[in-house]
């Protein structure tokens, strides 16, 4: 089916929900995808920070394969062996003690939100259960998490919003005082916002952040679920900037492409959930938790974390070297292979140019770009998105 006639049956028979680009993926291998046509694409978006092993990574794919033949699902009133072992390597190398499986992103955030509640409702009753987020940041599309989420353009249409949550300036700390009351359950923030632009916490403002917590005996959840999984240089990232949260979510990478989410938490929090207060049907699937598992393997027997931050870095430098030479980029941002570029430019209409050059990349809002590309990317595909790039803002300059 050629891609036009693709679009025209997408227009008939799917919600119009995405904006898509122009380009139908059928076949993807390492840092390559290819279209119905044939042609070859770099893939500098990874499905969103999600094939962070790049396509048809060997480990992955047979994993896969060995478990679909075995067992994809029983459900959650059975004990399953992927799953328990997948918890057990996720509480081995986080701060964690406890870890509930879900689906997606906003189901990890969904269960973040309802486990500091919970927790909050235990130990001081029904009075406190407000979350303080960031403005500017991205939790997900549920009715709590896009209420959590702390832009009005993801909120909008979806009135009256979720009771409970207020929002503070990212990286103010005398702003998130002020927020913080006797009704605060929890402080919930992105370590690096993503879909917010590509902003990084300051390392004194998170260790502040974390007394503020003690202090109020107040949770703290990281929303790692674009920056876990080595996207930063680090399984997470929590690890370079020095502070441990109390929760912690992930997905995206977690499973290499295949759908899985997972809540983790201390102890003493993971406690306030009992049989009943949360469940999900699919969630912690022996298929999913069988792809996860190879992911985790790969990353922590292999060099991949270490190359990942090698290729953060030569890319972030690589980035900083185009704003001394363009005046169209503003600044650049990021940490390991989670960059962005702020431009004076459309950053959509970089996006459609790098296509027609046979690279993939993203725009957040409507003048920054990011990059967050497969953990395998090399040094030769980065020199090729850089002089691709210099070629577009050259043009634009002149």
């Amino acid at each position: 089916m050629p891609t036009e006639e693709l679009k025209q049956d997408a227009a008939r028979y799917l919600m119009q929900t995405y904006t898509r680009q122009p380009l139908s993926i059928v076949r993807g291998r390492g840092t390559k995808v290819y279209d119905l046509e044939g042609r070859e694409y770099l893939d500098f978006v990874g499905g969103i920070a999600v094939n962070i092993l790049g396509h048809g990574h060997p480990e992955l794919v047979q994993a896969i394969q060995r478990q679909a033949a075995q067992l994809i699902h029983t459900s959650n009133l059975y004990y399953t062996e992927p799953q328990v072992k997948l918890a057990q390597m996720l509480v081995d190398h986080s701060f964690a003690d406890k870890v509930f499986f879900c689906n997606s992103g906003a189901e990890a955030n969904e269960a973040a939100i309802k486990l500091a509640r919970h927790y909050s409702h235990d130990k001081y009753g029904a009075g406190r259960f407000e979350i303080v987020t960031m403005k500017n940041s991205f939790h997900g599309r549920t009715m709590a998490t896009l209420t959590a989420t702390g832009q009005e353009k993801v909120q909008k249409g979806y009135e009256p919003l979720l009771p409970g949550f207020s929002y503070v300036a990212f990286n103010n700390l005398e702003e998130l005082k002020r927020a913080v009351t006797d009704k605060t359950a929890a402080i919930m923030l992105e370590p690096i916002q993503g879909e917010g632009g590509v902003y990084v916490a300051d390392r004194e403002y998170l260790k502040q952040v974390r007394d503020l917590c003690v202090k109020k005996d107040v949770l703290l959840i990281f929303d790692e679920i674009q920056t876990g999984m080595g996207r930063t240089g680090t399984l997470f990232a929590y690890e370079q900037l020095g502070v441990q949260p109390d929760i912690m979510t992930l997905a995206k990478g977690l499973g290499g492409g295949v759908p899985i989410g997972a809540c983790l938490a201390t102890d003493s929090v993971a406690k306030a959930f009992t049989p009943g207060s949360h469940a999900s049907t699919f969630g912690g699937n022996p298929l999913a938790c069988a792809a996860s598992l190879a992911v985790c393997r790969v990353l922590l027997e292999g060099q991949v974390l270490d190359h990942a931050r090698r290729m953060g870095e030569y890319l972030a430098k690589g980035l900083s070297d185009c704003k001394g030479r363009h005046r169209v980029v503003r600044e650049v941002r990021g940490l390991g292979l989670l960059q962005g570029i702020e431009l004076d430019m459309d950053g959509k209409a970089v996006v459609s140019e790098c296509l027609a050059r046979g690279i993939l990349i993203n725009a957040t809002g409507e003048h920054v770009l990011r990059f967050v590309p497969p953990l395998i990317i090399t040094q030769l595909d980065i020199d090729r998105l850089l002089d691709t790039l210099a070629q577009i803002f050259s043009k634009q300059a002149a």
